[in-house]
Parts: C-alpha cells; sequence; structure tokens
C-alpha cells in the first residue's frame, strides 16, 4: 500500500517538482494551492502524512493547515516545509511533527519523511495498544451485567 501525502504549497513550480521527487520515491501524492483547498481535502480524503508551507495566504496559513491536520480523526504526521523556520522548539508548540528547512536537497529530504512516517506509525501504534489494555482492564473490574441483580435476587431467596 502507498502512503498517501497531502503536499501544500502556494508556489506551483516548489509544489510540482516536489509532487514529483514524491512520486518517484514511491509515495501517493495529492496537492493543494492554499490552506482553504488543504482544509477541505483533509475533511475529505485521509493521508498519512501532511507536508505544508508556512507562508501562502498569509504568514500563518501554514498553521491553519496544521492545526486541521491534527483536528483529523485519522491523526496524520505533520510536517512544515518551510524557508522561515520557527526559532528553538516554539515549532512544537503549533502541533507539527517535523520542520523541514528550504532549500533541502531530495535525499535528505526522503530520509527524514520516511524517518517521520515510521516514527509517527509507531507512537499511534503504543497510544492503540495502551488504549486497548486499559479498556481490557477497565473491563475486569466492572461486573458483569445483571451480576448485582443477581445477587439481589439470591438474597432475597434466602430470607
Amino acid at each position: 500500500m502507498k502512503r498517501r501525502i497531502l503536499l501544500v504549497d502556494d508556489e506551483l513550480a516548489i509544489l510540482l517538482t516536489l509532487k514529483a521527487v514524491l512520486e518517484i520515491s514511491g509515495f501517493e501524492v495529492e496537492t493543494a494551492a492554499s490552506a482553504r483547498e488543504a482544509k477541505s481535502r483533509i475533511r475529505n480524503h485521509q493521508y498519512h502524512m501532511v507536508i505544508t508551507d508556512m507562508r501562502m495566504e498569509n504568514e500563518s496559513a501554514g498553521l491553519e493547515v496544521v492545526k486541521a491536520a491534527k483536528a483529523a480523526d485519522y491523526q496524520p504526521a505533520v510536517a512544515m516545509l518551510t524557508a522561515f523556520p520557527l526559532p528553538g522548539s516554539e515549532w512544537r508548540e503549533t502541533g507539527m511533527d517535523q520542520m523541514l528547512v528550504k532549500p533541502m536537497n531530495t535525499t535528505e529530504l526522503i530520509r527524514q519523511l520516511e524517518a517521520l512516517l515510521v516514527s509517527h506509525e509507531d507512537k499511534k501504534q503504543k497510544a492503540a495498544d495502551a488504549a486497548a489494555a486499559n479498556s481490557r482492564a477497565a473491563a475486569r473490574k466492572a461486573p458483569a451485567k445483571g451480576a448485582a441483580s443477581k445477587r439481589v435476587v439470591a438474597a432475597s431467596r434466602e430470607e
């Protein structure tokens, strides 16, 4: 199964070049040229990863895309590809999983995206495993359905 990526950038040359690079590397890529288009695609499709530019329609359009991706039930990995990186670890507070700084050679870009996908899927699997374990533990602690009423009936028969 090919991993699906939504690539978001308002510069057509960058969008088409990166799309070609990612497709050659085995990804299925859809594109969006604005935050508005990206948010619509995120709502109506599922992606393993969303990669967005920061500055598009306005200086924080990329953050709108990050917020929409993080709100999606299917929890895609989210990377920001920008020439204007946020300072220090401030970018982590935005919800993105990775900050990629333009320009970047394609080999390094693919390596970082592959690593992000692996770590993101591992995190999702661990969270799912923990939720399942918690659910099983809660089920063991809860009395069986009807057990309390059976005890009441049994107690009243003994009287």
